[in-house]
């Protein structure tokens, strides 16, 4: 089926729990008019242009060839258009060229594109972490001369860390960066699992390396920054010899077939230092923050699109009695178990989309505000949710691809109907950009803490004001979805306060993964709850229903994910893998 751009949800979770009044309130030139226009032709192009290449792109795929990367038919074009319309540059820095449009916009529409085309959208999102780090990290002379071009999508930008023997773990990387005795440098070694790392779709790619200089010292502690670019660049900007690096393989992979994932071998490639010298990965980070966000709103994206070809096939497809109407030969919708699922996917999206644009705002706010004091607090903000943000969403984005496909029955088992792309490519989310595990390690010892558990503090204490507020409506289904959200917060604060006092134990460590999944439940739930709130007060408003499934169906289950978070690790401490073994 045909995708369509959820324009409407978008601005309601924008105007509604993201609270983008707050950001808009400091530029009042971007009314909701503004916003309205700007994600409508996103949805144009998205569906018009973008979309119709997803299927392309997973039957394709891109090709290795003696001259580089050729990406699917139609890709070269449309990424065109993209640029040419300049949503490339929509949340960056005018003086670059970008648009300067709110964080939390461009996570809007990127939302859009996602679902359009996941594989393809991953190259914007690479170009736009690549632009955050160079913004940064980067020196004025590297600003001047590589943002202008990635702002405008003129190039392209790719993230390079992983190596064949060094994986999550960055202290194992073994790339070298040798002086060039000119100021420059060479690198020499291999990586692998470049998301875009080569291609036809722009003149030229720059590459940001992680690799050790001769004097390093050993672990993360001696890893540098690099630039490198497919072509060499002149001091006029115009693009002369082939640089020393080259894709020597692609990978073979479960889905985005459409996106080249590369093995890259550098070979003498000419670089230069981002930033201090054996401070690489702290730069590194800031790309990859951004790109963790925009990973979770991939979940959403790949979570909506599957869902609407679920709801169209659930309204199409007739077999049975209906249990609500007692017709023949009625729609599957027309069976509880296929509602249910329905609408529980409905919700964990709505869900999930809130939780995205609540960490976009917050960024923007950290930015933005005049106030440094609340500069701060929006900074914590957003630090505490992006692991969840990363995390929950993908997670939302598999089980909701993999409960389309089921209600496909066989249909959404072979390919033809297109189901079982959206589960391929959505298994990829959980994995990179930092392994949804990883991510919920970084949480309860890292995020946490903030300032003294300040950030966590403060949200609890919003999500309690929102379960308060329900708990006192006139509307009982009000009523229990305060009293649901109220419990699944008192256990997350429970197993926050287990945390503190823990420290990083293996206790700690085996509970982290339930208490993110808990946290990620808790924030959409209250997001739910609070449109719910707001939406009109007839009892058959969608929003109520959705707020009700979800807290019924997920916010229920908050005790038992609070006992697998603070279960400990004592009955798996002394489980060899033998006695796993066969």
């Amino acid at each position: 089926m045909s995708y369509r751009a959820p324009v409407n949800a978008l601005i309601d979770t924008l105007y509604g729990p993201a609270g983008f009044d707050r950001v808009t309130a400091l530029d009042p030139s971007l009314d909701r008019d503004t916003v309205r226009a700007i994600l409508e032709a996103a949805a144009d192009l998205a569906q018009e242009v973008i979309a119709p290449l997803n299927r392309v792109g997973d039957r394709e795929g891109a090709r290795l060839t003696e001259t580089g990367v050729q990406t699917a038919t139609g890709f070269a074009q449309a990424y065109a258009a993209y640029c040419r319309d300049g949503w490339n540059g929509l949340s960056a820095d005018p003086a670059y060229g970008g648009q300067g449009l709110p964080k939390a916009l461009a996570a809007a529409v990127s939302e859009i594109v996602q679902a359009a085309n996941m594989a393809f959208a991953l190259c914007p999102v690479l170009t736009q972490g690549a632009i955050e780090a160079l913004q940064i990290h980067g020196s004025a002379a590297q600003q001047a001369f590589y943002l202008k071009p990635l702002v405008s999508g003129e190039w392209t930008g790719a993230m390079a860390l992983t190596e064949p023997q060094a994986g999550s773990d960055l202290a194992g990387l073994t790339t070298r960066a040798e002086p060039d005795g000119q100021g420059g440098y060479r690198l020499y070694g291999q990586k692998i699992y470049i998301t875009w790392g080569d291609h036809d779709c722009a003149d030229n790619i720059v590459h940001l390396v992680l690799a050790r200089l001769p004097d390093a010292p050993e672990g993360v502690k001696g890893i540098s920054l690099f630039l490198t670019s497919k072509y060499l660049v002149d001091p006029s900007g115009a693009l002369g010899a082939r640089n020393g690096f080259r894709a020597v393989g692609l990978e073979h992979k479960l889905g985005i077939h459409g996106s080249p994932t590369c093995v890259m071998q550098y070979q003498g490639a000419q670089a230069e230092l981002v930033g201090e010298a054996n401070a690489g990965l702290a730069a590194m980070f800031t790309m990859m923050n951004a790109a963790r966000l925009q990973m979770g709103v991939q979940g959403v994206a790949i979570a909506e699109r599957a869902f609407q070809q679920a709801l169209a096939f659930a309204r199409e497809r007739r077999q049975g009695r209906s249990a609500f109407t007692g017709e023949a030969n009625a729609p599957l919708f027309d069976h509880p178990d296929v509602r249910r699922m329905l609408t529980l996917m409905k919700a964990r999206i709505q869900g999930g989309r809130a939780l995205c644009l609540q960490t976009a705002v917050a960024a923007d706010l950290a930015a933005r505000s005049l106030d440094p004091a609340a500069r701060e607090s929006a900074r914590l903000r957003e630090d505490l949710l992006t692991p969840i943000a990363k995390a929950w969403c993908t997670d939302m984005g598999v089980e909701a691809a993999s409960q389309a496909l089921q209600l496909h029955g066989g249909m959404g088992y072979i390919e033809d109907t297109g189901a079982a792309q959206y589960y391929r490519d959505a298994r990829i989310a959980p994995i990179y950009e930092g392994a949804n595990a990883i991510q919920a390690i970084d949480l309860v010892f890292r995020k946490l803490p903030l300032a003294d558990g300040r950030a966590v503090r403060e949200l609890l204490d919003e999500i309690g004001q929102t379960a308060a507020a329900l708990r006192k409506a006139t509307q009982s289904a009000l009523r229990h979805i305060g009293e649901r959200l109220e419990a699944a917060r008192g256990e997350a604060k429970t197993c926050v306060e287990a945390f503190a006092a823990q420290g990083r134990t293996p206790d700690s460590l085996a509970g982290a993964s339930a208490f993110l999944t808990l946290f990620g439940d808790l924030i959409a739930g209250a997001a739910l709850a609070s449109q719910a709130m707001n939406a009109p007060s007839d009892s058959d408003s969608l929003a109520l229903a959705l707020a009700t499934v979800f807290a019924d169906s997920v916010l229920a289950g908050a005790a038992g994910l609070a006992c697998a978070a603070l279960q400990g690790a004592g009955a798996i401490a002394a489980i060899t893998a033998d006695q796993l073994a066969p």
